[in-house]
């Protein structure tokens, strides 16, 4: 659907963000803009939840720890090949 087309009540409305997509049910239409809060009331979101991406293992350094030795920096390349 383009922006320039109008909805009705019960539509359904799919938007793609950043490698996944919304899906969007119009309950209510509004003839103004409205914050986001009032405009949340207006639309039943049926998005299923995000997938969740792998954590990698590698260590983390606390922050403020300076910079990495000699061979601090050798073991973390060898972690990433």
């Amino acid at each position: 659907m383009k922006a320039s087309q109008s909805v009705i009540i019960g539509d359904t409305i799919r938007v793609r963000e950043s490698g996944w997509e919304r899906i969007l049910e119009v309950r209510r239409l509004i003839a103004k803009r409205v914050g986001a809060e009032a405009a949340s009331h207006c639309f039943t979101d049926h998005t299923p939840p995000r997938p969740v991406a792998p954590k990698l293992g590698l260590p983390q350094r606390d922050r403020g720890a300076g910079r990495p030795t000699k061979k601090d920096r050798r073991d973390m390349e060898k972690l990433r090949g």
